[in-house]
């Protein structure tokens, strides 16, 4: 059960902390900050014991729940969720503590919330009942929601709203994509037999079955096409971004550091989990079909790249640059996954965490800096460089990680991710390179601008980051270093996993 019971501590921890004196502030702090740490150490310990030579399912509990609909509490990991959910349990603490000295009203709620936020992206990445999977996705949207729209800056509300919107707008489009899954999951050359499910296994399998209704490829392409453009949306994949540059801007540090680390990666770990493993036709028709469908995939995966690569070289607010660059990085994933091959699928999956990772940190930096600015004009700085050397150390680490200097994280997944797709576009893995260069360009003139040059007297007295937002930017540094020297740290958690993807992808 230690699974089960590293999903519903966090919701444990909220009632305990609802349950608490408003006024007893630094009691709620340390209490939410307990019960952040303790799926911290389960995931630890769930990732060290996981058999790596195995790609079935472990750790898995599967009891009825609602059985008029044959709908389970089924819930277990492989080597692609394990990893993300040890990202999600790692950032978890760490937002806390970041959260410590920067929420100044409703602090009780404020950590509810953040406590019911953890519940439902823990739960998402170890569902394996498509009914239990969709509700865990709603349930991190609600939560969201009000850490943006009552804790975030001047234009909150409106950031919330369009978060929200567009969110629903693609959860809706899920739903009607599963229920058509649901119904259809139990009808054989066109006569109904057995009872339906939601159970993901068996609609993988079912999805494979010569006659079965799931394995007809017209149907698996618009299936696909609802479950894409509800994780499209999360992403977020172009033209569904738009919400996110607000959504950052608006969010506190903390909720940033959520959004960029583990809600980004809920798009790309549904498209793999649900459109590739359960729709290999449809994934088949959006990557190497033929007419306006074809290579479709890959170009949005391109558009992503370059698109936010050029926005984030226009940003003038640090944290805008940042959230543009998260939807260039992002664009990596979405080329690597089209290529279907195992150098692609496993680049984009080891650069989605290290996505999350580096993205983490640049956001907690940024936030550092706003705690003593209380501004995010790169062009009002200048030679800080001087009174915060070890903040300007570890921002030096970030920035060359997530450019993708060798040596670091960000290169190796982007460099997988580039090596499988170019093995199936080649012209678009060319174009796609563009990218490395502008993120190049924008982060070393961000370092100019901000670090290096003449010392802006306004900030002769700039204090250094403190202990506490040093213990928050660590582990991920050590991680960051780790992963580009020893990647098969996290390739070998789910290279057997990607493997037989592989395979089912070859036979179509």
């Amino acid at each position: 059960m230690l699974l089960s019971l590293m999903i519903f501590v966090p919701l444990l921890g909220m009632i305990v902390v609802l349950l608490l004196p408003r006024e007893s502030e630094e009691l709620i702090k340390r209490a939410t900050l307990a019960f952040t740490l303790v799926p911290l150490v389960l995931a630890v310990v769930l990732f060290v014991s996981y058999d790596r030579s195995s790609a079935g399912t472990q750790y898995f509990v599967n009891v009825p729940w609602i059985d008029a609909f044959n709908i389970n509490y089924h819930i277990g990991i492989d080597g692609l969720s394990v990893t993300l959910l040890l990202l999600t349990a790692l950032l978890g603490p760490i937002c806390v503590l970041a959260s410590w000295r920067n929420i100044e009203k409703g602090l009780k709620a404020y950590m509810a919330l953040f406590l019911l936020l953890e519940t439902g992206m823990l739960g998402f990445f170890a569902a394996l009942d498509l009914f239990l999977f969709f509700v865990f996705f709603e349930l991190t949207l609600l939560p969201m929601y009000f850490l943006i729209g009552v804790w975030g800056g001047p234009r909150r509300e409106y950031a919330a709203i369009k978060f929200f919107l567009y969110t629903l707008f693609g959860s809706v489009l899920m739903l009607v994509a599963m229920i058509a899954v649901y119904l259809n999951s139990n009808v054989i050359n066109g006569v109904a037999e057995g009872v339906r499910t939601f159970d993901i296994p068996t609609l993988i399998t079912l999805a494979g079955t010569t006659g079965h209704a799931l394995a007809d490829s017209t149907f698996q392409m618009w299936v696909f096409l609802g479950f894409f453009i509800g994780f499209a949306v999360k992403v977020p994949i172009f033209p569904f971004h738009t919400w996110l540059p607000d959504a950052h801007v608006e969010a506190p540090t903390a909720i940033s550091v959520i959004l960029a680390g583990v809600l980004l990666k809920m798009g790309t770990y549904g498209i793999v989990r649900i459109n590739m493993a359960m729709f290999p036709e449809g994934l088949a028709i959006f990557t190497n079909g033929v007419g306006f469908w074809g290579n479709s995939l890959a170009l949005l995966g391109f558009i992503n790249i370059v698109y936010g690569s050029f926005c984030a070289l226009a940003q003038t607010d640090f944290k805008k640059l940042v959230a543009y660059s998260s939807i260039g990085h992002m664009g990596f994933v979405i080329l690597g996954l089209a290529a279907g091959n195992s150098a692609g699928i496993n680049g984009a999956i080891l650069q989605m965490f290290n996505h999350g990772v580096i993205s983490a940190m640049l956001f907690l930096l940024v936030g550092v800096l706003y705690d003593r600015a209380h501004h995010r004009e790169i062009n009002g700085f200048g030679g800080i460089a001087t009174k915060m050397p070890v903040y300007t150390g570890i921002t030096t680490l970030a920035f060359m990680a997530s450019l993708g200097l060798p040596g670091l994280s960000g290169f190796v997944g982007e460099a997988l991710s580039l090596l499988g797709a170019f093995q199936e576009f080649e012209l678009i893995t060319i174009l796609s390179t563009i990218g490395i260069v502008v993120g190049a360009a924008y982060f070393l003139w961000t370092l100019q601008r901000v670090f290096l040059g003449q010392l802006n007297p306004k900030y002769e007295d700039l204090p250094e980051i403190n202990k506490r937002e040093i213990l928050t930017l660590v582990p991920l540094g050590i991680l960051t270093i780790v992963l580009g020297i020893w990647p098969n740290f996290a390739l070998d958690m789910f290279s057997e996993s990607v493997t037989n993807l592989v395979n089912v992808l070859d036979a179509i």
